[in-house]
């Protein structure tokens, strides 16, 4: 049980140093944050947190998520045995990456849990490339009947290879 005890003593010496500072550890506010496919979900856990003290900003490339936490200030008679909910603020920031459309983020507050959106700038998101294939040759008739080459389909003019030995394009002659 010594064990135990010393854990407890460390949590409430971490609980009432971040009260002395008016902040709380981030560990205060538990964040998930997953990828969808054309998006980010974050996830933080902010019980008992009025919604309309969440303030939720982007700076640059950082997201900032910032909330207070009121007691009750209820009066109580007797005396306190514990009181670990006090009066504090919460706050965390999340760098963002080039590739976030950072004008459509929006945040959602349920149940106790802040949900904010990210979405994947249309630039950023994965694509498919179609991929073309000339193991084939295709032979349309031009006009006359002949088939036609890719030069005449498009109207270019082709030269007849000059005789003798080319030379490639990165030689040099001297």
């Amino acid at each position: 049980m010594l064990f135990d005890t010393l854990n407890e003593f460390d949590r409430l010496g971490s609980a009432l140093f971040s009260a002395m500072n008016g902040v709380s550890t981030p560990l205060s506010m538990p964040l998930d944050v997953h990828r969808e496919s054309d998006r980010y979900v974050l996830k933080a856990d902010l019980p008992g947190v009025d919604p309309q003290s969440i303030d939720v900003s982007v700076d640059g490339s950082w997201l900032a998520i910032r909330a207070e936490r009121s007691s009750d200030t209820e009066s109580h008679e007797g005396q306190w045995l514990l009181r670990e909910r006090s009066d504090s603020s919460v706050e965390r920031r999340i760098a963002l990456g080039d590739d976030v459309d950072v004008d459509t983020i929006q945040a959602d507050y349920h149940d106790g849990v802040l949900s904010v959106v990210v979405p994947i700038a249309e630039s950023a998101r994965p694509r498919r490339i179609p991929v073309g294939s000339h193991s084939q040759p295709q032979q349309a008739l031009g006009q006359g009947g002949s088939a036609s080459t890719p030069a005449a389909r498009t109207g270019a003019q082709t030269e007849e290879p000059a005789q003798g030995k080319a030379e490639p394009a990165h030689s040099q002659v001297s």
